[in-house]
């Protein structure tokens, strides 16, 4: 059986990967610190499941100071611009396949895979088969990109640390702030919202329980920079007590349709680094915080919208 530890060693090699790149890379003047952050991180996916939770904490601790003494970006590629420019005007489009490969192979593993066994047994775990479906998925556009494009053995390796070096720490920040989440739903943060809510706001009706649940999703997930941290904590809190228990919401589409609310507040906030602040980075903007700006419109309907498909499919 396929079990989530899989993800987690294909996470192993691409970390493990980058830190070995940045070690052969005296371009990098800090090359050594990035090999330390990305190799502890490697080690972290590979071990963590077998460590115990003060281990696991001093691993964290020694990349959170490593990060903080500053890291290092190298200057070499495994192709060089003019080479990489010949290659999109030659595909045009067709660059868009590998992408485009990983979310439909991620569905369609999700739908069949979930029933699929071997020898009477389930192929991969039932529990975790998106998740696993997604490391898959990837996997495939992977190869799919290699197949079109047939670039150097080492490019995809020298161009994810490429890409992972410019975002630096802020690429751990999603898997962090989901494990801050479920701390918060185990310290009971979620009661306390409930009550508060229930105190303090007018929830008598279906859709203003609705609204107080997508509203709070978006607004706590801008506050935690993460959907999947907000998810625990406002589910237990209003989504279930609420929306589900209290007006008979189908727990399926209000819990679908409450994560979608809170990557509205994704959208809309610098605590998700790694997608509003690390592009501008990249793109050289002159704002900041442009990215964050031109994504709000959007979010604000989106967040509307989800309001009114929760509050019209969610009740039978």
């Amino acid at each position: 059986m396929i079990k989530l530890e899989a993800v987690y060693v294909l996470m192993g090699l691409l970390t493990g990967g980058i830190a070995v790149v940045n070690a052969r890379d005296d371009s990098n003047p800090r090359r050594w610190r990035n090999t330390l952050f990305w190799g502890v991180y490697a080690l972290l996916f590979f071990v963590g499941s077998y460590l115990g939770d003060l281990a696991n904490g001093v691993l964290v601790l020694v990349m959170v100071a490593t990060a903080a003494s500053g890291l290092g970006q190298g200057t070499r590629e495994s192709v060089s611009v003019a080479d990489r420019l010949s290659s999109a005007l030659r595909h045009r489009n067709r660059l868009f396949v590998p992408v485009l490969v990983v979310p439909v192979a991620t569905f369609l593993g999700s739908v069949l895979l979930k029933d699929f066994t071997v020898a009477g047994q389930p192929l991969v775990d039932p529990k975790q088969v998106t998740q696993i479906a997604l490391g898959l998925a990837t996997v495939l556009g992977l190869g799919t990109g290699v197949a079109m494009l047939r670039p150097p053995v080492s490019a995809p390796i020298v161009e994810a640390r490429r890409l992972m070096d410019s975002v630096g720490w802020a690429a751990v920040l999603p898997q962090s702030l989901a494990a801050l989440g479920a701390v918060f739903a185990m310290a009971g943060v979620g009661k306390v919202v409930s009550s508060l809510a229930t105190t303090y706001l007018p929830l008598g009706s279906p859709i203003a329980a609705v609204a107080a649940y997508a509203v709070g999703m978006a607004l706590f997930t801008m506050i935690m920079g993460n959907a999947f941290a907000a998810f625990p904590v406002m589910t237990a809190g209003i989504g279930l007590p609420l929306v589900v228990q209290q007006y008979g919401g189908d727990v399926v589409i209000v819990t679908a349709v409450g994560m979608l609310s809170g990557f509205c507040g994704t959208l809309m906030t610098p605590m998700a680094a790694n997608f509003n602040i690390v592009p501008a980075a990249l793109l050289d903007l002159k704002d900041r915080y442009g990215v964050i700006r031109a994504q709000v419109p959007t979010a604000l309907i989106l967040l509307a919208a989800n309001i009114v498909i929760m509050s019209i499919f969610a009740f039978p």
